[in-house]
């Protein structure tokens, strides 16, 4: 099998630690991949997995949809192509989502992972936080979650499952859908790279299909 190439969207946000996190995991995981830069629609068809950062999910909607390259990331995740979203990530693949301060935000959404997505649930830049997390996907030992301005998934479909909740308030925080995992803290700025080896094996087996 060649190598895999895995895709960071780099329209907004930390494109830059989620390059570093992914590189990291392949090595971690002893594979040969590449990890690209994707801006426009044409780079979408030579990736075989894609990581959507946080950073500002109403601003990488709207560029995505402008450049074309909305439409043609939703065909490749439709037809099952691995894709991870954090933080502002997991908005923009959510089906519906809304702020808990503005109400429904009309933003231009993937609408392929079946859950609502509250925005900024914890309020703003200044209330955020880290907290250890157990997802068992990827081990025992707790995944340390770093909240900035996060949102939380309010509820899912019965195709979801849930990887990870705030323990002392059942807030779900991570979930998976087949192909698709979300996660509303920034596992690229964690310092551990299983959320991404767990992303990256899932890219694997796509690829051998």
């Amino acid at each position: 099998m060649m190598g895999i190439t895995i895709g960071v969207l780099a329209l907004q946000g930390d494109v830059e630690e989620n390059v570093n996190a992914t590189r990291e995991a392949l090595r971690s995981l002893n594979l040969d991949g590449d990890v690209v830069q994707v801006k426009y629609p044409e780079h979408v068809g030579g990736i075989d997995g894609l990581i959507i950062p946080g950073g500002e999910s109403t601003v990488i909607g709207t560029l995505a949809m402008l450049n074309g390259s909305l439409k043609v990331i939703r065909e490749r995740i439709s037809a099952g192509m691995p894709v991870l979203g954090t933080c502002a990530g997991m908005i923009v693949l959510a089906k519906r989502a809304y702020d808990r301060v503005v109400g429904e935000t009309r933003q231009q959404l993937l609408n392929l992972l079946d859950v609502t997505v509250e925005r900024n649930a914890f309020g703003r830049q200044i209330d955020s936080f880290e907290v250890d997390l157990s997802i068992k996907v990827i081990g025992d030992k707790p995944f340390k979650g770093v909240f900035i301005r996060a949102p939380v998934v309010k509820s899912v479909g019965s195709n979801v499952d849930v990887l990870a909740r705030l323990d002392d308030s059942n807030k779900i925080v991570a979930v998976q859908q087949g192909n698709i995992i979300g996660t509303s803290f920034h596992p690229e700025l964690s310092g551990d790279t299983r959320l991404h080896e767990y992303f990256i094996k899932l890219v694997k087996e796509y690829k051998k299909k």
